[in-house]
């Protein structure tokens, strides 16, 4: 792109407007209308450029670390260029006024570029919002036609639904599920005694150790009842319904550590990831400001901006 200075002394003609017209809503509607369709034109590239680096298969593509720094990167890069260009857009096509000095001018084409900004937070957030439904939907659709595949499987195969209904991935179902566990083979001794379903025992054991969870180990008398469940049930020796008991519990609390780690590094990722959307749109600001600017500047001087070896507008 070059920029170059008309040689011709005509000026651009400064105008009188009204004292209550302060803001020229065409250029900035225009500014933010431009600066809105930049960044999603920018964006969907750059989603399309982001597919082709990664790679479902182990040891292929870019990192998740690597794709998050190259998708905020580009993505600040592609939001503070877009609000420049519509600065420039809306600083470009304001008319100037007779009456207002330089620094009123100065002020009055920044005013603009924030105008642009401003308008274009919002357009981006009402496209954010309509994008989030539209994926809600498709999410939402999906899972109803999974739904009805699993159905109608367990329709076919009445075992399969059986299985689905059982199924669960919570620590505590699994840990229940552990506990309830058949002996090992070649157990000495091990004769099961009949007893209650597992329906109505899960939901004892489930409460016990949640109850204890927060605690360093299982209280005594709670745990007395697990060992004494686990005999009756399985036909174990003592002291391997105690170390199985032991071992379930001290399971269940390593997964609710590695849950809970896992929603603190969620919660630290969306924390910067908070403060870093805030100081892009802090930057895009300054950019509409210092484009709306730069535009006025080039207005006064009757510049001509040579994109792509073409005078045209593109």
């Amino acid at each position: 792109m070059t920029v170059t200075t008309s040689s011709s002394p005509t000026a651009v003609t400064a105008t009188e407007r009204p004292a209550s017209d302060y803001i020229e809503w065409g250029p900035l509607i225009l500014g933010a209308l431009g600066a809105t369709a930049m960044s999603v034109v920018l964006l969907t590239f750059g989603a399309a450029l982001g597919l082709s680096v990664v790679s479902p298969y182990p040891f292929a593509g870019i990192s998740a670390r690597g794709l998050a720094v190259l998708t905020g990167t580009y993505t600040a890069l592609a939001l503070v260029a877009s609000f420049a260009a519509g600065g420039y857009l809306a600083g470009r096509l304001r008319t100037p006024w007779a009456s207002a000095d330089a620094v009123e001018s100065h002020f009055r084409d920044g005013a603009h570029g924030f105008g642009v900004w401003a308008l274009g937070v919002l357009l981006g957030a009402a496209l954010a919002v309509s994008g989030a439904g539209a994926i809600l939907k498709t999410a939402v659709y999906t899972s109803g036609a999974v739904a009805a595949a699993g159905t109608a499987g367990a329709a076919s195969s009445p075992a399969a639904g059986a299985a689905l209904d059982r199924l669960s991935t919570t620590p505590t179902d699994y840990a229940v599920d552990r506990l309830l566990a058949g002996a090992p083979a070649g157990a000495a001794g091990a004769v099961p005694a009949p007893g209650a379903p597992r329906s109505d025992l899960a939901a004892p054991i489930a409460r016990a150790f949640a109850a204890n969870l927060n605690n360093p180990q299982l209280d005594a008398r709670d745990r007395a009842n697990l060992v004494q469940l686990v005999v009756q049930r399985t036909g174990m020796a003592q002291a391997d319904a105690e170390k199985r008991v032991d071992d379930a519990f001290t399971e269940l609390k390593a997964a609710e550590q590695k849950a809970r780690d896992a929603a603190e590094h969620a919660r630290k990722a969306a924390l910067i990831a908070a403060f870093l959307a805030a100081a892009t749109l802090a930057i895009g600001c300054a950019a509409a400001c210092a484009g709306a600017e730069v535009g006025a500047r080039h207005r006064d001087q009757r510049t001509l901006v040579v994109l792509f070896g073409s005078r045209r507008f593109w």
